[in-house]
């Protein structure tokens, strides 16, 4: 069996073929046009038996592993991260393309608990779509504060909060502008409206777009108080195929809810986890805060938390790391259903 470990860059991929022993049998350099990866697989074709492994196969090596993947080739992700390894094998820092691709290859053949690459499905477009409506919304408050600003120079005391695109025609009416400068200020707030409505629309119809592609996912998240199509986009987005985290612990370690050990001889305490998935962290909180407002079970719980002596963000975060162990579960369930379904 040969491996081939990927190093991926803008303009060219470095390959390395390695035995079974993790010595090196070949390298090649190719550059990235629109024939990199048939010329890959022709190389490739002097090792029947062979997999990939490709760094990095959710940023730069994306396009590449999913071709590959797409192509029926058995292939790993391994993480940026574990190019460290470089360091412990050769005890210095020099680093080229041909060495990072050797060593990409020699940690994929030595673990097994790498995420296998599998071709984008919908939680791609899921992931595609949140993505987007983020960009969206932040353009769209840019937009409005910037109107806004312009307003408050037309209009006697300003223009009120909470202001939208029919609130915002309705106080243009009544302008009627001295001076050139005014006259100047009317029309780049025309422009700005304009802007406003078009985004308006634009998130809109992303909405639309997202609750036919939940809804062809056929999954139950939705049924979580505080958690809508959204919020249930988001998570399936990130997440993909749960099956990946072994237990709600994993789970919890990802979203960044799980808080992190800093016990030290007989001193047991733990310390917020700034890291993980900041999204779905962020997913987790506003569900928090939607159940802790609205009542139910989430919100005794809390209560439950606050009269335990935690403070108001101790108790959040608490209810963040059972919302955590919910939203595996549920998706765990989901997938079990699937399957049943499709067997």
């Amino acid at each position: 069996m040969i491996l081939i470990g990927i190093d991926p860059h803008k303009s060219s991929h470095t390959a390395v073929a390695v035995d079974a022993a993790g010595h090196q049998v070949a390298q090649r350099r190719f550059v990235v046009n629109a024939g990199t990866f048939r010329q890959l697989t022709r190389w490739c074709e002097q090792w029947p038996d062979r997999r990939f492994a490709v760094e990095g196969a959710g940023g730069l090596g994306r396009s590449l592993a999913q071709q590959l993947a797409a192509a029926g080739e058995t292939v790993v992700d391994v993480p940026s991260t574990l190019s460290r390894a470089r360091l412990l094998a050769t005890g210095g820092d020099r680093k080229t393309d041909a060495k990072d691709a050797l060593h990409v290859a020699q940690v994929a053949l030595f673990r097994h608990d790498l995420r296998p690459v599998v071709q984008e499905d919908q939680t791609t477009i899921l992931r595609l779509l949140t993505e987007r409506r983020d960009d969206l919304v932040h353009e769209r408050t840019r937009v409005l504060n910037r109107l806004h600003a312009v307003l408050r120079d037309l209009l006697p005391g300003g223009a009120p909060t909470g202001l939208s695109a029919d609130k915002a025609a309705a106080l243009m009416k009544g302008i009627r502008p001295v001076t050139a400068t005014d006259n100047c200020r009317r029309d780049i707030a025309r422009d700005l409206l304009a802007d406003l409505r078009r985004l308006d629309r634009q998130v809109k119809g992303n909405e639309a777009e997202m609750r036919e592609a939940v809804a062809a996912t056929r999954t139950t998240l939705t049924t979580l108080p505080g958690l809508g199509t959204v919020l249930a986009a988001k998570v399936i987005g990130h997440i993909g195929d749960v099956s990946r985290f072994p237990t709600e612990h994993h789970f919890a370690s990802y979203t960044g809810s799980a808080p992190l050990d800093a016990s030290s001889g007989n001193n047991v305490r733990h310390r917020l986890n700034t890291g993980g998935n900041r999204a779905l962290n962020s997913v987790l909180h506003t569900i928090a805060v939607c159940q802790i407002r609205d009542g139910g079970r989430g919100q005794d719980y809390y209560l439950r938390k606050i009269s335990e002596g935690k403070t108001p963000s101790e108790a959040r975060r608490a209810l963040k790391r059972r919302l955590s162990n919910v939203v595996y579960r549920i998706m765990k369930r989901d997938q079990r259903t699937h399957l049943t379904q499709a067997a």
